[in-house]
């Protein structure tokens, strides 16, 4: 089976086994993860509680400051 990509709306999810995966829902909350083979997939950040960090510790992309009950600066 083959499903163009384009256009679908999914989750990065961390498995926790070092390796992420894109998650699709369904309707009914049932979903299916496809292991990430692509080398230069082009994304766009539709999360509202994503931010981009710079600091000493390097560059990151993790939660707003609020969810992680950091001060906003």
């Amino acid at each position: 089976m083959k499903l163009k990509a384009e256009g679908v709306e999914g989750q990065l999810i961390y498995t926790g086994a070092g390796v992420y995966v894109f998650r699709i829902y369904t309707d009914s909350f049932d979903f299916t993860d496809y292991d990430l083979l692509h080398y230069d997939l082009s994304v766009t950040i539709t999360d509202k509680d994503a931010t981009f960090y710079s600091d000493d510790a390097g560059n990151r992309l993790d939660h707003n400051p609020e969810t992680l009950g950091l001060k906003n600066d």
